[in-house]
């Protein structure tokens, strides 16, 4: 078999209904945001078997862009969970069948808190359809199973309205970096929303030296540092200029060498930095690799240095 054929075709038929999909957002659509927006509760979300994953992670979803939201299984909701349903709350139920005999059971019970109800499915004719104050419709030529049997497109597409639910949301709101950082606090994507520049630089002991020091002593003050830099600032603490490793050995080259002589002879002047202690450790990252340097000093808006921030740092703290 040509495995990499059936993946190509899984890929192409999955995205042919997305686009399909696309072309057929009606005003049904609007009217289920606006009905979300309005929620003075929470938006639950329910469905059994594959459209309970797809609705798990719709939630998830949801809650971490600021609408607040949870999943609730029809099984469980039988058996006391209905209790959390509260008269302030929406719900989304999904069946592409329209006729999953879990979701079906509890479809009464849910109509009886009087709170709006989107359904997700393929038939408007369906139990789900018939019990639904707004149908999201979920319509797909075919699935990717070559048995058009096993739920793939349908899936796809299911999750990719929830997705577009979300946005939609987020955008009426205006939710913002810091909204979603504030969901966000653990892990690697913490890190690139909560990290800051003033978290990772170094400020103390930093290696300073003037224009005029010779090269010898900048030298010393490059080893001592442990930074690979040597910082040159005028008499306020200024930065005027930098010298690197990279910069003793290039002058090394250089026939006018000499140990005696001030290291702005061989000093990258005016470097760039960065005069934001509050910039996000990963837009600093970013600016640091597409400059291709490996540290970056720290200024306050008069070029007074605050600090120096290593790209090694960096990595090591996992920013990305």
């Amino acid at each position: 078999m040509n495995y990499k054929e059936i993946a190509q075709q899984t890929l192409e038929i999955e995205a042919k209904t997305l686009l399909d999909a696309a072309k057929k957002i009606g005003d049904v659509f609007d009217k289920a945001v606006e009905t979300i927006l309005a929620c003075q509760g929470k938006l639950i979300v329910t469905g059994v078997g594959k459209s309970g994953l797809i609705g798990a992670k719709m939630a998830a979803t949801f809650a971490s862009t600021g609408t607040p939201s949870f999943f609730l299984h029809p099984t469980e909701a039988l058996h006391g969970d209905l209790g959390m349903i509260g008269r302030d709350d929406v719900v989304i139920a999904i069946s592409y069948s329209g006729e999953s005999e879990e979701l079906g059971a509890i479809l009464p019970h849910v109509k009886r808190f009087n709170v709006p109800l989107i359904g997700m499915t393929r038939n408007n004719a369906s139990t789900l359809g018939k019990f639904s104050d707004l149908i999201i419709p979920v319509i797909v030529e075919k699935e990717a199973c070559p048995l058009d049997i096993a739920p793939t497109s349908s899936t796809t597409l299911t999750l990719a309205l929830g997705d577009a639910l979300a946005v939609c949301l987020m955008s009426a709101r205006n939710f913002q970096k810091s909204d979603f950082a504030s969901f966000h606090p653990g892990g690697s994507l913490g890190k690139r929303l909560f990290v800051r520049v003033s978290d990772l630089m170094k400020k103390e002991e930093l290696p300073f030296a003037k224009l005029d020091t010779p090269i010898k002593e900048a030298i010393i003050k490059i080893s001592e540092g442990r930074l690979g830099t040597v910082l040159l600032v005028d008499d306020e603490k200024k930065l005027v200029g930098l010298v690197s490793d990279g910069d003793i050995r290039r002058a090394l080259m250089r026939e006018d060498f000499s140990l005696d002589a001030p290291v702005s002879r061989y000093a990258t002047l005016n470097p760039f930095v960065i005069d934001d202690q509050n910039m996000l450790a990963s837009e600093a990252l970013a600016m640091i690799e597409q400059r291709k340097i490996q540290l970056v000093v720290i200024t306050d808006r008069d070029k007074k240095v605050k600090g120096v921030l290593h790209i090694h740092t960096l990595v090591e703290k996992g920013i990305s």
